[in-house]
């Protein structure tokens, strides 16, 4: 398998290409906000507390990559609609926390429930091209941390609790030492509210990385 750089030109198209899919992604989260009352940006600052027992206004900012005053701005617009709270920080009693209410988990499920065009066409792929591109997608996600341009995120492959290729199971290499079980790569999460970073993320990651590389350059079985 070679690990060359690949020429500029195929990363032009790649670019190109994801900036279509993320044109299907914007008029999805549209179309399935028409009669949600909320925004987009709204929408992605319920569906980030969903997966958060409450989160400070800054890690709601970085997660949207967005100023903290327009993240205050949004906030505030969904606390009047009763869609989030303000509690205290149980970290820190002089700050706040932002959480979703009951009636913006619901409604933050209801949005997420109405599959789009994308949806569709990512279920048009088959089980292994499904496995290979979220293998892709998290090796572009550590990229785009590396470089600064979006936060850490809560993914198995940062987590104390992952042992990347700990089993002699092609079906499920992985272990989470957190619940004692094996898995797969379909199961590998982007955000895990469990998730508690790694000290040594690097060699996780390398091992991780060494042996898919290892895996794919393999000749299929005749």
């Amino acid at each position: 398998m070679s690990t060359g750089r690949p020429p500029a030109a195929i990363t032009k198209r790649l670019i190109d290409g994801l900036e279509r899919v993320s044109t299907a992604l914007r008029a999805d989260r549209w179309r399935a906000l028409e009669t949600a009352a909320v925004n987009p940006t709204q929408a992605q600052i319920l569906g980030y507390l969903a997966g958060h027992d409450g989160a400070r206004v800054g890690a709601i900012a970085a997660h949207l990559g967005a100023s903290q005053p327009t993240a205050t701005d949004s906030i505030a617009a969904l606390e009047k609609k009763g869609l989030v709270e303000r509690r205290p920080d149980a970290q820190d009693r002089r700050a706040t926390t932002v959480a979703a209410t009951e009636r913006g988990l619901a409604l933050s499920g209801a949005i997420e429930a109405r599959a789009g065009a994308t949806e569709r066409a990512l279920q048009a792929l088959g089980a292994q091209e499904q496995s290979q591109l979220l293998g892709l997608v998290i090796r572009l996600i550590r990229n785009l941390q590396i470089e600064g341009a979006i936060p850490p995120q809560r993914m198995c492959v940062s987590c104390k609790y992952f042992r990347p290729y700990a089993h002699d199971d092609a079906e499920a290499p992985h272990h989470c030492a957190l619940v004692d079980a094996a898995f797969g790569a379909p199961a590998l999460r982007l955000d895990c509210a469990d998730h508690e970073a790694a000290p040594d993320q690097e060699e996780v990651w390398n091992k991780f990385l060494g042996v898919a590389e290892r895996d794919a350059a393999r000749p299929a079985a005749p």
